[in-house]
């Protein structure tokens, strides 16, 4: 799919990315990249003694998750300014090693900057396991340039 400028965003407009399967890896490689080795992460035997018995994946990596699955769409590949925030995040499930995570990813606003050459884009995510259980959800602003083409009309 092409890159989505901002005059291309559809109000209720869905993508859903296709499921990743979260790993033994993932999981070491996302306490690694953190310094977040809390036993529930990284112990076996202690995270058998806890309510959830077995070890859960940081929730922060289920988080990162949208990322890959914005590349997956490539959506904001070539129109991309920056995120601006992440609001209202929800953790409500456990991310386990095994768990196969699916994003779905809606267009909840819009509306264009004070310059007029680029609008800031409303995301609301979700990201459920193979159950069909939410495991996160919250949005995540983001800036986006409009079309070349209309830059220019707006500055004539």
């Amino acid at each position: 799919m092409p890159s989505l400028y901002y005059e291309d965003i559809e109000i209720g407009q869905t993508f859903v990315s296709g499921g990743r399967t979260i790993t033994e890896s993932d999981n070491t490689f996302h306490c690694m990249a953190t310094g977040d080795w809390n036993p529930i992460h990284c112990n076996e035997e202690y995270a058998k003694t806890t309510p959830y018995g077995q070890r859960i994946v940081g929730g922060l990596f289920g988080l990162s998750l949208i990322t890959g699955a914005m590349t997956q769409w490539g959506v904001f590949e070539a129109s991309a300014i920056g995120m601006l925030n992440v609001r209202d995040w929800a953790f409500k499930a456990p991310i386990f090693i095994g768990d196969t995570i699916t994003i779905t990813m809606s267009f909840a606003g819009k509306r264009l900057t004070s310059r007029g050459d680029r609008g800031i884009v409303q995301r609301h995510f979700v990201l459920s396991n193979q159950r069909g259980a939410i495991a996160q959800e919250g949005d995540c602003d983001m800036m986006i340039a409009r079309r070349p083409d209309q830059k220019q009309e707006n500055s004539a």
